[in-house]
């Protein structure tokens, strides 16, 4: 079964940002946006809820959607908004936005064309986040782009899968991208000439991008295919994990709740925080100790054990050898 479609926790804030700037009180709706972190899982109809009653908020505005978009910084994107600053050329960064979609909205749904002379990054109409949430997203993708290079880059043309607008509207998203918008397409899409690929990012820093790199891996292969609460759960571990942060009192503040209720939902599962934590951290060992530009104390750090032997201890008591011996068997495995 496919996983539900959903935002995460960091994304969610750019609407408190929109707020703060429109001076707008707004208690109810900033009580639930204040009761999610950034490591939250957000579902999309929540989503497309917190967004229309914030809009109502302004009626008079032709496009909020398009302003609340502009308000894009990294940290609403996360690891993933990171990564991308790192990254030498937007080529690169389209790169791998694709590459870890789905530690965003759940799913992988973006692809990259080459069509002639330009380079299409598109998504499914079928699979629309709606009219809104798409205005967003797009408009946030555009100015984060924007934001990272000297002379800001203009879309070929940028197309939506829901309804054309009245005409003052088609215009403010015309004036918006600075280039032709459409509208009712079969893909909700952003078309920029090829050699914008080529475009240098000014904060590259191969070693940051190398790291966060295989932390992102790393979430991938911690998020389970079942629930929401599961999710959040080995989500929220694996960015404490290199902080050595990982306590059930931690953990349950990231989640936004109790201590109690965290031991309850984990005693629903079958499943004790210690054991909880030991099947995390062997899943994400053997994922790092593919990569072989990790060392075993590199590997120890990332799972937030204070030392080597520690971790080795650990693997040993896990898995009944040892990491090295490990590594060993997988480059054995790779041999032709």
């Amino acid at each position: 079964m496919a996983t539900a479609m959903r935002v995460t926790g960091a994304w969610v804030q750019l609407l408190t940002d929109w707020l703060d700037r429109e001076n707008l009180p707004a208690p109810t709706l900033r009580a639930v946006l204040d009761s999610r972190s950034p490591a939250d899982l957000v579902p999309l109809p929540l989503w497309r809820d917190l967004l229309q009653q914030a809009v109502a908020l302004r009626p008079e505005r032709l496009a909020p959607g398009l302003e609340i978009g502009a308000l894009i910084q990294p940290r609403h994107v996360g690891m993933l908004g990171y990564l991308i600053l790192t990254c030498r050329t937007l080529g690169e960064a389209m790169l791998a936005y694709q590459r870890y979609e789905t530690l965003f909205y759940g799913q992988d749904m973006v692809e990259a064309v080459g069509e002639g002379d330009q380079i299409l990054v598109r998504w499914p109409g079928e699979i629309t986040t709606g009219e809104l949430a798409d205005s967003v997203a797009i408009a946030a993708l555009i100015s984060f782009l924007r934001r990272q290079v000297d002379a800001p880059p203009v879309p070929a043309q940028v197309a939506f899968a829901f309804a054309a607008p009245a005409a003052p509207v088609r215009a403010a998203y015309e004036a918006f991208f600075g280039c032709e918008v459409v509208f009712e397409q079969a893909h909700t899409c952003v078309a920029f000439p090829v050699h914008f690929l080529a475009i240098a990012l000014p904060h590259s820093d191969p070693s940051m991008r190398s790291l966060l790199d295989r932390q992102a891996q790393a979430m991938l292969s911690a998020l389970p295919g079942s629930g929401s609460f599961d999710r959040a759960l080995q989500h929220a571990m694996v960015r404490l994990m290199p902080e050595a942060a990982v306590t059930l009192p931690r953990l349950a503040a990231e989640l936004h709740m109790s201590v109690r209720t965290l031991q309850r939902r984990l005693t629903q599962r079958q499943l004790t925080w210690r054991e909880l934590l030991d099947r995390t951290r062997e899943q994400l060992a053997r994922h790092y100790l593919a990569d072989r530009s990790l060392t075993l104390g590199d590997i120890a750090l990332l799972l937030g054990f204070s030392e080597h032997s520690a971790f080795s201890r650990a693997y040993r008591r896990w898995t009944g050898t040892t990491p090295a011996r490990t590594r060993k068997q997988m480059g054995e495995a790779y041999k032709p």
